[in-house]
Order: C-alpha cells, then sequence, then structure tokens
C-alpha cells in the first residue's frame, strides 16, 4: 500500500485563500487569451462574430476535455496545478505573437491559432478540478465548489473589463498577451514557494521552468514591439511608415516614393495617386445636386479627404464628420505627410470631429444636413451590416433638410453586383416621417479607381435634379459636368438585378457581399 499523498493533508488558511486567488488570476488569464485570439483573427481575418464564435467555441469545448483529463491525475496534484500555469502561460502569453507568424510567413494561420486554443483551453480547464480536488478535505463539497466558482466567474469578469480598456490600448495585442502569461507564470511560482515542502520532489525543476518561463515572457514583451513590426513589413508591398494598433482596429500607412497608402486591418481604403477620383465622385455629384450646401454631415471619413472636396465649396459653413476611431482622426488631424493629403481638412474651423457609431450618432443628434455623405466600409461583417440597413437610410432620411441629398459608397458593382443593387434598392425602401409618407428618390452610378477597379455609389433625395440639370462648378481632376453623366450609365454586366432588401434583423448585404467578392476571386 503506498503512503498517503502530501497534498492530501488540508492546507492551512493562508493556502487556502492562496489556492483560491490563483483561481481568480488563472480564470482571468483563461478569458484574455480567448479574447486574444478573438481579436487577432478579427483582425487579420474579418468577420469578428464568426472568428470570436469559432474561438469561443473551441475553448469550452477544450476546456471541457480538460476537465475530463483532470481524473487520470491522481498524485501530486498541487505540482500538476503549477506546471499547468507554466505551459499555459507560455502558450497562451505567445498565443498571438505565434497566430501573427503564422498568418505572414506561412498559409496555415487558422489551423495553428484554433490548434493553440484548443491547447490553451484544455489547460485551462484542468485547472477547476484539480483545485476542487486538492481543497476537498478542508470543508463541505458545497463550500468548496461555491468558493472556486466564485472566483473563476470573478476571474472572468476582470479580465473581461481589464482587456478593452486597459491591456489591449495601452499594451497592443502581443505584449498583452505576454504580459497575462507572465501573470500565469508568476502564479504558479507563488502556489509553488507555499507548497514547496509538500512538492519536495518537483520543486528544483519547476523553479528553473518558472525563471526561464518568466525570462522568455519578459523579452518577449521587449522585443514584441520590432518582431510584429517586421512581420508586417512581409505582409505590405511597400514601406510601412506608420503602425498602430488600437481597441477597433490595425492602422497601417505604407508609401513607395509619392504613394501613400493606408490598410485598416489589412484592408487597402485609398492609395494616394489616385484617391482623388474615389473622392470627387463621392463628394462631388452630392453637393451639386443639393439645394443648399451649408451644412454637411460625413459618415466616415476620418481620412479627410471626403473634407477636402467638400471645403471646395465656400457656401460650406458647417461640417460634422463622424468616425469612430480617435486614432484615424488624430492621425489624419496631426502628420504633416498627411495633412498635405487631405488638405489640413481636419483642422479646419468649420469641421467638428464626432469619435462616435454612425448609428448611434444619427439616432441621437436632432440636427439637419444638407448633404449627408456617407464614406464606410463594405458591408464585409454582419457588425456592419447595420450601416448599410433600411433603418439607417431611414435615419439618414430622418436628417436631410429640404432639398437635402445622401450619398452612399456602395462598394463594386463589378466584384460584388448584387451588393450593390442590393444597397440601393435598401436606401429606396427607407421610410420615415408620419406614418412612414417620406422616403428617397435613388439614383446608383459608377466610377473607375485604378487601385481599386469599378467602384459604386449611390445617389439619394427626396427630390433629386434631372442628372441632366447638374454641373460641377468647383475645381476638379477627374468629375467634370461633361463627365458626370456617363457616372449614371452601367453597361450590361453590372445593370440592375433584383436583389433582397437588408436590414437589422437581415443583414442580406453581407452575404451578397461576399458571395460576389467570391465568385471573382474563386
Amino acid at each position: 500500500m503506498t503512503a498517503q499523498s502530501p497534498q492530501d493533508a488540508a492546507p492551512t488558511q493562508s493556502g487556502r485563500v492562496l489556492l483560491v486567488g490563483a483561481i481568480f488570476a488563472a480564470a482571468a488569464c483563461g478569458i484574455i487569451y480567448e479574447l486574444v485570439a478573438g481579436t487577432l483573427s478579427s483582425y487579420l481575418l474579418g468577420d469578428s462574430v464568426t472568428q470570436f464564435s469559432l474561438v469561443i467555441g473551441l475553448f469550452l469545448t477544450a476546456m471541457g476535455i480538460g476537465s475530463f483529463l483532470s481524473r487520470y491525475l491522481v498524485e501530486n496534484l498541487i505540482a500538476w496545478f503549477v506546471l499547468g500555469q507554466i505551459v499555459v502561460g507560455v502558450i497562451g502569453g505567445s498565443c498571438a505573437l505565434i497566430g501573427f507568424a503564422a498568418f505572414a510567413y506561412t498559409e496555415l494561420y487558422q489551423p495553428v491559432l484554433f490548434s493553440l486554443v484548443v491547447i490553451v483551453g484544455t489547460l485551462v480547464g484542468l485547472e477547476i478540478p484539480l483545485v476542487v480536488r486538492i481543497l476537498r478535505d478542508l470543508s463541505t463539497l458545497r463550500g468548496t465548489l461555491a468558493n472556486v466558482l466564485s472566483a473563476d466567474y470573478l476571474g472572468a469578469l476582470a479580465a473581461s473589463v481589464l482587456f478593452p480598456f486597459a491591456l489591449l490600448p495601452y499594451l497592443g495585442l502581443v505584449s498583452a498577451g505576454m504580459m497575462t502569461g507572465l501573470v500565469n507564470v508568476l502564479v504558479g511560482g507563488l502556489v509553488l514557494y507555499r507548497f514547496r515542502a509538500e512538492i519536495r520532489g518537483w520543486t528544483r525543476w519547476l523553479t528553473v521552468l518558472i525563471v526561464v518561463a518568466s525570462l522568455a515572457l519578459i523579452l518577449g514583451m521587449v522585443f514584441s514591439k520590432k518582431m510584429v513590426g517586421k512581420m508586417e513589413g512581409s505582409l505590405y508591398q511597400d514601406e510601412i511608415v506608420f503602425s498602430q494598433r488600437t481597441p477597433y482596429q490595425q492602422i497601417v500607412i505604407t508609401r513607395w516614393r509619392k504613394d501613400l497608402r493606408l490598410y485598416l486591418n489589412g484592408h487597402l481604403q485609398f492609395a494616394a495617386v489616385d484617391e482623388y477620383r474615389y473622392h470627387e465622385a463621392l463628394v462631388l455629384p452630392a453637393m451639386e445636386a443639393a439645394a443648399r450646401r451649408e451644412r454637411v454631415l460625413i459618415l466616415g471619413g476620418g481620412d479627410g479627404l471626403a473634407a477636402r472636396q467638400v471645403f471646395k465649396y465656400a457656401d460650406v459653413k458647417h461640417v460634422d464628420l463622424v468616425d469612430l476611431d480617435p486614432a484615424v482622426t488624430d492621425l489624419f488631424r496631426t502628420r504633416s505627410m498627411l495633412t498635405d493629403l487631405n488638405a489640413n481638412s481636419l483642422n479646419d474651423p468649420r469641421l467638428t470631429i464626432h469619435n462616435t457609431d454612425a448609428f448611434k450618432y444619427l439616432t441621437e443628434t436632432t440636427d439637419l444636413y444638407d448633404a449627408i455623405l456617407i464614406d464606410l466600409p463594405d458591408p464585409s461583417v454582419p457588425g456592419l451590416g447595420k450601416l448599410y440597413s433600411k433603418t439607417f437610410y431611414g435615419l439618414a432620411g430622418r436628417h436631410l433638410t429640404d432639398g437635402g441629398v445622401i450619398t452612399c459608397q456602395s462598394t463594386s458593382p463589378f466584384r460584388s453586383r448584387l451588393a450593390f443593387w442590393c444597397i440601393a434598392h435598401t436606401t429606396a425602401a427607407a421610410r420615415w416621417g408620419p406614418e412612414n409618407q417620406y422616403h428617397l428618390q435613388v439614383r446608383p452610378y459608377h466610377t473607375l479607381v485604378p487601385t481599386f477597379g469599378t467602384w459604386g455609389f449611390v445617389l439619394a433625395g427626396r427630390n433629386l435634379p434631372p442628372t441632366s440639370a447638374m454641373k460641377v462648378s468647383v475645381s476638379s481632376e477627374y468629375v467634370t459636368t461633361a463627365t458626370l453623366p456617363g457616372l449614371f450609365v452601367f453597361p450590361p454586366d453590372m445593370s440592375e438585378v433584383e436583389t433582397p432588401i437588408s436590414d437589422l434583423n437581415d443583414p442580406a448585404v453581407v452575404n451578397l457581399y461576399h458571395s460576389g467578392y467570391h465568385k471573382i476571386l474563386d
């Protein structure tokens, strides 16, 4: 018969408190690893709903596997708990860095990241059963479970607050993961120190592992920015002159000679060599069609390039620009290479910046506008679907003055024909006012931007003037009075097709967008 294992003796009060505290910290770390993996995938692949759903599902399933496997650990439970903290700290802490490297240098990003999620989830799933068994002789099972589960849930709450408001904005994604991993390892170190007498045979080599793991994670934090910068460099053809990760997105600006390019989450937003074609097409038709131009609302357009076009009109008195990410507007308001590009439009005293969600802004403001310019990202994910919904266009219409107009960038009618016409039809379906008596006349149009190809827009208003009556009254490089009518003519391969209406409950435009692009790219 074997002797009773030392850890089977009830721990003292201090040991009991330490183990419950360890569960609190371990739970917080586990949630942060989950958030890091989901955020990384959202940055790199887009579609945050899908990415977080996959990560959370895999993580929870792996936790169940870990709980099941814990039954096979029958001796030296405290030592196994310490070892688990070290391993999960190293793997979980390095998750973002490894995932970024897999994306930059291989075609195996998702298999690699999902494998890491499963490993980390399995190790996290081991923790609670081990601690419950260590504490089982301390009090009743009910009391033990209550203490451990309470600590676990409180740790999850702490992580959900710390990650978006402290770790991500101040450390960045990779360093946030490394710091979290270091917490796991140090928790293991505290437990090892407190119970060193009970796990004598494991103490020396666990101590070595803790020291090595801590040093590796600290070095990872110190050099993370340099390592990520090198990986990012491999993703872009041109020199990276600016890179910043914000709570909302990854901002990258590249330069080749005089051509500056803005990327958000890896997606090209504009190229300086031809952005004027896009922004003239977005702004000039609306400004010329509006009965007045005194008050203008720009939704999106944090780069100030649409505002630059707006300020060509001397009768503009006030512009409200709504862009979610303050880092973008601050960048294009302060960097000389960018203020030269946007003609310092974001510092014009007539312009007010609102860093908030466009949908929220329209629901809260009571202001009316002569022109509303919608320059938002393509409806590539469900979260953006609301900004292309019948409800959203109805809200925009509600804020138009008599004779006011709306222009919305509407993706490519060639690459995603169904999505483009869905946006046009959804705009026309919008209703507001008493008994929904008001609606928008709609005139779709398109232009050619060499960097992007054919691009589409929708011009809308309650009383639009005839296209033939519209004249370009300001200086321009691309859109002129002579070329303007041709923008509204569609060839057969981009002509109107039947589509569903997109709304909050059923963002049909998102699926149509993806099916169109997959058809072209595949």
